[in-house]
């Protein structure tokens, strides 16, 4: 049987694939059964150049398609971080709203009992006029309910409930300054709360 020839190279494709330059070296002679070193000793013979300025350019697009995918990631990423941002600051901002509410219900009904002993102190002769007129002794010369009702007008039990009520107030200030966001900087004295405290204390017996 005979030996066939070994192929012989095309050496014009290979020429044109080395001066196109979008193949490696070694891409271009694999296909031809031939050395890299066999293709580059033609290229030194007969003074081919490589023009790289397609593969430069092809290098180049996927640099801008690679740094494309990365922008779209962070954008993507600073939008979740701003939805974060957001939600969690939303979701404050309700709590604090509603203690804002409460802290405020808390104020009125504190001004409100404030009211109430200011009322029972200066008309105090009248609440004690009126304990006379429905004391109703039993056969013992006693009346425990009326009784309890003059302990409940005396001044030892409005002071009592002042005190209570300051003790009160002092709670509110301190969660009303936090729902509020007011600076340790800023003295109570400089708040209408602290003009309250004086204004129980203006009511409180000497």
């Amino acid at each position: 049987m005979a030996q066939t020839d070994k192929a012989t190279p095309d050496w014009e494709r290979i020429e044109s694939d080395y001066r196109a330059g979008l193949l490696s070296v070694r891409e271009i002679a694999a296909p031809q059964g031939i050395t890299e070193g066999a293709v580059r000793k033609r290229a030194k013979r007969d003074a081919w150049t490589r023009d790289l300025a397609a593969k430069i350019k092809s290098k180049s697009d996927d640099l801008v398609r690679k740094e494309a995918v990365r922008s779209a990631v962070r954008t993507e990423r600073a939008g979740t971080d701003a939805f974060v941002v957001e939600a969690n600051a939303e979701a404050i901002a309700a709590v604090r709203i509603s203690h804002r509410s409460d802290i405020a219900r808390f104020r009125r009904l504190a001004r409100s009992l404030l009211r109430e002993i200011e009322i029972e102190t200066e008309s105090l002769d009248l609440f004690e006029e009126l304990g006379e007129l429905l004391r109703s002794e039993d056969d013992k010369g006693q009346d425990k309910r009326n009784d309890i009702y003059r302990k409940v007008i005396t001044g030892a039990s409005r002071v009592d409930s002042m005190k209570k009520l300051a003790e009160t107030l002092k709670t509110l200030i301190g969660l009303e300054r936090e729902a509020y966001n007011i600076g340790e900087a800023m003295k109570p004295s400089d708040t209408d709360s602290a003009a309250f405290l004086r204004e129980i204390a203006s009511h409180l017996p000497d």
